[in-house]
Order: C-alpha cells, then sequence, then structure tokens
C-alpha cells in the first residue's frame, strides 16, 4: 500500500508540475532572471501554491499518533551545515539555473519528450551513479 501511496503521489506532483507548465525551461529561467525586466512570477504562485497542502498535511500529521503507512513517523535530519550540504546545493542551484530543469520537473517533462530532457535526465543519472560509487569507494 505504501508504494500505492508513494507512485499516486509522485503522479500528482508531476501531474502538478506539467499543467502549471513547470517543466518548461524557460519559464524557470524567467523566474530567475530578474535584472532583464521581464521577470515571470509564476514560479513564485506555484510555490506559495504548494504550502497551503504541505501546511495542511503538517497540521494533521501533529496530531496523529502514528502515520497511516508506517509504524512510526521517521526522525527529523540533523540541522548541520557541511561542504556536502553547501556543494549539492551550489551544484543544483547552478543546474537549475543553466538549463531550467531540477529534478522533478525534469522527470515529468520526460513524457513530453525532446532530447534537452532526454540529456538532462540522463546525465542527472549518471551524476547519481557516479556519486554513490564515489561514497562506496570512500567508505570501503
Amino acid at each position: 500500500m505504501r508504494r500505492l501511496v508513494s507512485l499516486i503521489s509522485g503522479l500528482l506532483f508531476g501531474a502538478g508540475l506539467t499543467v502549471s507548465d513547470m517543466v518548461d525551461p524557460a519559464r524557470v529561467i524567467g523566474f530567475l532572471d530578474i535584472a532583464s525586466g521581464a521577470w515571470d512570477p509564476t514560479l513564485a504562485f506555484v510555490l506559495g501554491g504548494a504550502m497551503l497542502p504541505m501546511i495542511a498535511a503538517w497540521l494533521i500529521a501533529a496530531r496523529m499518533r502514528k502515520p497511516a503507512y508506517a509504524d512510526t513517523f521517521p526522525a527529523k535530519p540533523a540541522a548541520r551545515f557541511d561542504l556536502k550540504l553547501i556543494g549539492g546545493a551550489a551544484l543544483f542551484g547552478l543546474g537549475w539555473g543553466f538549463v531550467g530543469f531540477c529534478p522533478g520537473p525534469a522527470l515529468a517533462a520526460t513524457s513530453l519528450g525532446g532530447v534537452p530532457v532526454w540529456i538532462f535526465v540522463g546525465s542527472m543519472l549518471a551524476g547519481m551513479l557516479l556519486f554513490g560509487a564515489a561514497m562506496r569507494f570512500r567508505a570501503g
């Protein structure tokens, strides 16, 4: 059941990205391009709109004794800033700013096709595999 809920959540997320046109890199780059005078605030409204159901979910979860599809709630992550976090955030931001894709919208955009999308997703997956291999090599 947990996988079904995850699948439905992912499909809903992808549909929301597609309906809001956040799978279009030009839309994202237009949001990031504040200096040109042609700033596109659409992404800010999408992000703001996404906060409303999230706030409702936090309020509901705070009153629950246990989650619906697990025995316990996951532990909150430690609030620490290290080189991996800062480096990863910087790489994410650079990639998002240069090409207008981040992982969620890129995966949703694969349904629309196009060579640039597949190049990005392939590069993203290759980077994930390379990172995993580097961490295994470092650990062992």
